[in-house]
This record gives structure tokens, sequence and C-alpha cells, in this order.
């Protein structure tokens, strides 16, 4: 029996959904969306949460509906028994179809001689008609600036007299067959999709801290199937990039090297991985089960593994380098790295990508929502955690945009989640 449908409230709170797809889990959560009494920033109280091992999902990208739908429905029927509360809607991460950013302007005239809400909402309306094109669908927009007669440096242009006003935006884009999948999933599920949040977005919100976003930050998750960064400057997100090489190419790598079933070489990799080795490590033997059928045993070393593991973690490093460096962000995203996901786990993680790319980093824990399970306060939960930030709406940049219902059939009836956010 359905006892609190999404979105009514529950004590002083709002009840959504939250919905995490990941190559390695589905994780669901419920959340109370509170407001301050004083006027303050809303935050999100997770009440429930549920996770199930991900299936029909890889490399982010949904590949059995049938399989993906029952892990979806697990993870949800946990979540609700977990919070004593029922949803009818989730807000979603999106981490498939190639996602990725865009840096463009779009303008427009001002026909009164000052700028109103029209022509603010016409320069958005334009520039999601110009990201939108050949077969790519909007998930975030975001203003990094305005012009007002060629003039730069307007934050909130609102009142301020201009012949002409153009805006500088960061659209943030996917394909549309994958997309489609996904909100197919969740309909499917009896669900309706409150709305959307590209996957690095919501790590780097739960990740990073907003004095870090402030100054300059990248946050990359290194998550099973996929690594993805998102970089932030001056408060803003500023850009996306997602490369379909994650952990579990590690966890593939350790278990064709020793010859170790797939489950033991996961096993091996969270309990003795690293990427940097004392000179004991030489010593210190690992056994392992051998992928016979005789359930044969062998052995290693810590520093036999790290040697297994380097190579992988280099190439991710250098894939990341080349995005980085065709970045359109890569001028004003220059600070230091914060690094999320169950792969930032392996011991020197952070030392390893600071050596490799040439800039500070650490490891970045998910501990920005209220209520999160102390299990769940970990670098593997920092999608879910920043999925209840963005629904609360305490990040201001928040940005995700639709056309009108009537105007994109489906996709269309999502949501219309265009936030001014100034």
């Amino acid at each position: 029996m359905r006892q609190k449908p999404s979105g009514e409230r529950r004590g002083h709170g709002r009840i959504q959904g939250l919905l995490d797809i990941g190559s390695a889990a589905i994780t669901a959560a419920v959340a109370v969306v509170e407001t301050s009494p004083r006027g303050g920033a809303p935050a999100a109280r997770i009440v429930g949460i549920g996770a199930q091992r991900s299936r029909g999902v890889k490399a982010g990208v949904l590949i059995d509906l049938n399989e993906a739908e029952q892990a979806v429905r697990a993870a949800i029927s946990q979540a609700e028994r977990a919070a004593g509360a029922t949803i009818d809607g989730v807000v979603a991460s999106v981490s498939c179809g190639r996602i990725a950013s865009r840096h463009f302007a779009a303008n427009t005239d001002c026909e009164t001689g000052t700028v109103t809400e029209f022509d603010i909402a016409r320069v958005l309306a334009a520039g999601q008609t110009y990201a939108e094109r050949d077969g790519r669908v909007l998930v975030h927009m975001n203003r990094l600036g305005f012009k007002l007669d060629g003039a730069p440096g307007v934050r909130d242009p609102r009142g301020l007299a201009a012949r002409r006003i153009a805006a500088q935006l960061h659209a943030v884009t996917t394909d549309e067959a994958p997309l489609r999948n996904l909100l197919w999933l969740i309909d499917r599920c009896n669900l309706a999709c409150d709305g959307l949040v590209a996957a690095p977005y919501a790590s780097g919100l739960a990740a990073t801290a907003a004095e870090e976003r402030e100054l300059g930050v990248t946050c990359i998750d290194f998550g099973a199937g996929t690594t993805s960064m998102a970089m932030f400057a001056e408060g803003r997100l500023v850009g996306v990039d997602v490369i379909a090489v994650g952990a579990h190419h590690i966890t593939f790598d350790i278990a064709k090297a020793l010859q170790t079933p797939v489950a033991e070489a996961e096993r091996i990799k969270t309990l003795f991985g690293a990427l940097i080795c004392a000179q004991s490590d030489a010593y210190e033997v690992i056994p392992h089960r051998l992928a016979e059928r005789d359930g044969g045993s062998a052995e290693t070393t810590r520093a036999q593994l790290a040697e297994i593991i380097r190579p992988r973690m280099a190439q991710i490093a250098a894939l990341l380098r080349e995005r980085l460096a065709s970045a359109p962000a890569a001028s004003v995203a220059t600070g230091k790295f914060v690094l999320t996901g169950g792969g930032s786990q392996l011991i020197g993680a952070a030392e390893f990508i600071a050596r490799e790319l040439g800039r500070p980093a650490r490891v970045g824990a998910s501990t920005a929502a209220p209520g999160l399970p102390a299990v769940a306060g970990t670098p593997q939960a920092s999608a879910l955690v920043g999925l209840a930030i963005a629904a609360s709406g305490a990040d201001a940049e928040f940005s995700t945009a639709f056309a009108p219902p009537q105007s994109r059939g489906y996709l269309g009836r999502v949501g219309s989640w265009l936030r001014t956010g100034f």
C-alpha cells in the first residue's frame, strides 16, 4: 500500500526519490527536501537507501531492459522499506550517450532598451535550440556570464540598460537514443522522471567543497565502467567528460594476470590494491584461487599486484590528460583534482594522479547529505549524494532544461527544470 507519494510532504519537507544507475551498482534513495524556516538554503535529508548489484548496464549504457528493471525495482523497494514511505518519481543520474560539454554564445535584441526576464528567457531558449542538434539532447545548461552591447563580465543583467544581450552558455548534451532507453526504464518501473542530472556534475557537487568550486577544481569519478570528470570555476560547472574505461578494467587485468575468477580479482583489488609500494610489499604474500574447475590456488605479492594495476591507471590518466587539454574550460578550471568513486580508494590513487597530471589531488568522500548511512558515506556514494543536493535546489547554478511538453513528446513529458539561479 502506498503511504507517501513522491512530492507529498513528510513533516516539514517534500519527499523525493533519487536513482543512480551505475555499472557496478544501482542505488536508490528516498530523500526529504526541507526548506529553512528562516529562508535559508534548502537541504535534502536521506531517509532510506537501497542498493543492488548492477544488471543490464555496461559502461553506463543500458543493454538489457528486463535485467535493469529488476535491479531498479529491487533497489527502489529496499529504499522505500528503509524510509517507511513510497515514491512516485525520481531524479536520476545520466552518464550514457557520450555525454559531453559545449560552450557557445546566444544573443538577442532587447526590445524595451532594458534587460527583462523575457529577454533572458529568449536567449536561453535560443541556446537550448542550438545545443540540441544532430540527435543530441540537452541535459544541463548554465550561464557563464552575460555581455551587454558587447561589454562582458555581467553576472545578473536584469534591469540594466542595453540594446543587445548575449549569454555565454555551457551545455551538457547526450545522444538521444540512450537517454530514451533510460527514461523508458524508469517508466517501466512505474515511476515518473522528475529530473535528470549529469552524473559527473552530481559527483562533483558531493565530493568538492563550495570554496573549491569557486577557486577552480576538477572532480574525477573513477566508476566501474567509466571514468568521468566535472570541471568547476567561479562556482559554476564549466565542463564534463566521460571516458569508457573504469575500475572494472583493472579487475579484469588482475583476473587475466593471476588467472583467477573475476569475483576473486575484485576481492584482491578491494583489499590489497595499491599504486605505491613499500619495500616490504615485495614479501607480503596474497593467496588467491585459480580459475580452474579443481579449485587450485596460487600466490602473488602486493608489489606484483601494484605492477598489474599501474599500467591501466596510467592509461586512464593519459586519456584524462588528453581530454583536459582539449576541454573548452581548460584555461579556467586549473585548480586541484578531487578523486571520488570506487577506483579512488586504491592506495596511493591521489599521489599517482597528482604525479601523472601535474596538479595537487585528494580523495573526496560523500558526506554532504544528512541522513546518509555511515556505511554509504564513501566515494562510491558521491553521485547519489549529488543527486540529493541538486534535487533540493541548494546549488544555485543547477539548470537542467527540457523543451515544453507540447513540443517534445515523451522527453518533454519528463518535466521542465529550467532554473534561472542568479
